[in-house]
């Protein structure tokens, strides 16, 4: 755990109110564990035994309202780990954040931004998502309105959500699909195998009925390799989409399975802001988009990418990359703004033993967008403070 307090001095908020500054900034690294094994194309994410590291951070303005924000390391989805997101935000952005309030979410991305600069990596955009989701959620709080109101009012009161099967035996597959029947849709993860991941896929499909799949490659396969999987599963009828099928950076690869490929192909580890999906798009390198919170470095920038993929022509896909209650809490308010093409895949309710928070409802597979103040949820801080261990 880890601190920054602002210095006493008289240097005025950018909006004038002196009570809204932000005072303090916690970074929490917390190992969470997992309910289930989940193995994507990239590599094993977690099981019951094997906890995955969470930065939680805490902001609190000079009037001691307190804003949350979380995010997943991942370092084999994403190049970002538990220590360079707690460093990046302890070192890089806390002291950006004590000149600012919580509502002045642009005025801290600008700055960021030049801290770190996107121009030679992608600039961290985990440790900015979670530095963001709490600047909402102090912002919600202050106002007395739910985040989805700051950001413009939401859509929708309740979000279908869509099961996250990893790769796996057939038979492992079709017994998560049965355990999962109350989701709405389904994705399964394949690995790059044709005939494995055929048959993993037939397994779902015959156990999912009529629901939705879709198929989450994570970059494990090849143009020429696709066309044979796709090609043995023609008679599969109820395949939406296939999600990154070749690597994020293979701009050429990925346009040219748009081009040939019968059914959609989204773009998710190749498109992070919404200037590379007007790249990709314009190169005709994706039918659809899958929007993360934490690819995207926050909410807002989130919805620049959606707006970019609505101006496009491209549909819109909704995920996360197994949130606690906190970052699900963010994408409710977020996705409850957009129409989205297939019921959300945010599986940290479904995944994760613990998601830290109070106040989510999820009944039969579809969550309520939460109402109250900020992120709506009541974060259990003495738990996260409990099982917290050093960020290095």
């Amino acid at each position: 755990m880890t601190a920054s307090e602002s210095p006493g001095g008289s240097v005025p908020s950018v909006d004038g109110t002196a009570e809204h500054r932000i005072r303090s900034v916690e970074v929490f690294r917390v190992p969470v564990p997992f309910a289930h094994r989940f193995v994507l194309g990239s590599g094993a994410v977690g099981d019951p035994s094997r906890a995955g590291d969470v930065i939680f951070v805490k902001i609190t303005t000079a009037s001691g309202v307190a804003g949350w924000g979380e995010q997943r390391a991942l370092p084999s989805w994403s190049h970002e780990t538990a220590e360079t997101i707690g460093i990046v935000i302890e070192r890089y952005l806390a002291p950006l954040l004590l000149e600012l309030t919580p509502f002045d979410v642009e005025l801290f991305h600008q700055r960021a931004t030049a801290a770190l600069s996107p121009a030679v990596s992608s600039g961290f955009p985990f440790a900015k998502a979670a530095v963001d989701i709490a600047m909402h959620d102090a912002a919600g709080r202050i106002a007395g309105l739910p985040i989805h109101a700051l950001l413009g009012g939401a859509l929708a009161a309740r979000i279908p959500l869509c099961s996250a099967v990893g790769v796996d035996t057939p038979d492992a597959v079709r017994a998560r699909v049965v355990e999962s029947a109350a989701y709405h849709a389904y994705k399964i993860k394949i690995g790059g195998d044709v005939d494995a991941d055929a048959a993993a896929v037939r397994a779902a499909a015959d156990a999912a009925g009529d629901k939705p799949i879709w198929l989450d490659a994570n970059q494990s396969y090849r143009p020429s390799r696709l066309r044979q999987l796709l090609t043995g599963l023609d008679d599969v009828g109820t395949i939406a989409c296939v999600e990154q099928p070749v690597p994020g950076t293979d701009w050429g690869g990925m346009a040219r399975v748009t081009a040939t490929s019968t059914i959609p192909i989204a773009i998710d580890e190749g498109s992070f802001t919404a200037t590379d999906l007007a790249r990709n798009a314009t190169l005709g390198a994706a039918d659809m988009v899958v929007i993360k919170v934490c690819k995207s470095g926050g909410l807002r920038q989130a919805l620049k990418t959606a707006a970019v993929g609505k101006a496009l022509g491209l549909e819109i896909l909704a995920s996360g990359l197994t949130d606690g209650g906190i970052g699900f809490a963010a994408a409710l308010h977020l996705f409850a703004q957009l129409e989205l093409a297939l019921p959300a895949e945010l599986n940290g309710p479904e995944l994760l033993a613990e998601l830290y928070v109070d106040g989510l409802e999820i009944v039969d597979a579809v969550a309520t967008v939460p109402t109250g103040p900020g992120l709506g949820v009541t974060v259990d801080e003495q738990r996260i403070r409990a099982e917290a261990v050093p960020l290095v």
